[in-house]
C-alpha cells in the first residue's frame, strides 16, 4: 500500500520549509517535519531558472521514482519536500547520482526502518 502523498498547496511547502529540519546532499536539499498522521507527504520543487518545462519534470520523475522504491524502508509521519540545488545544472541529474543522495539524507535523518 502506498504510504505517501503530494503537497500541492503553497502554504504546505512553506509551512515544511519553514519549520522543517535541514539535509544536504551534492544534489539536493530536503526538508523534513513530523506531522501527526500515519502517513508521509511528499513535495518537490526546482527552480523554473534551472532549466525548461522537459528538464525539470525528468529531474522530478527520478526524484520520485527513486522516493518510490525506498518508500517502503522510510519511517511514515513526515512530511518531505525536496528541492534541487540552483549551483547543480539539470543536465547532471542521473538516477545514481540522485539515488545517493536520497539515502544519504535520509540516514543522516534516521528515517529508515531498524530491521
Amino acid at each position: 500500500m502506498k504510504k505517501t502523498k503530494m503537497l500541492k498547496k503553497n502554504y504546505e511547502f512553506k509551512n515544511v520549509l519553514n519549520r522543517g529540519k535541514y539535509y544536504s546532499g551534492k544534489y539536493i536539499a530536503v526538508f523534513i517535519r513530523k506531522n501527526s498522521k500515519s502517513i508521509n507527504f511528499l513535495g518537490i520543487a526546482i527552480s523554473s531558472k534551472l532549466g525548461k518545462a522537459v528538464k525539470r519534470n525528468y529531474v522530478k520523475r527520478i526524484i520520485r521514482e527513486n522516493y518510490k522504491i525506498i518508500e517502503e524502508h522510510i519511517k511514515t509521519g513526515y512530511d518531505i519536500v525536496f528541492i534541487w540545488k540552483k549551483q547543480q545544472q539539470l543536465g547532471q541529474a542521473s538516477y545514481t547520482h540522485v539515488e545517493k543522495d536520497i539515502k544519504k539524507i535520509f540516514n543522516d535523518a534516521d528515517l529508515f526502518l531498524e530491521e
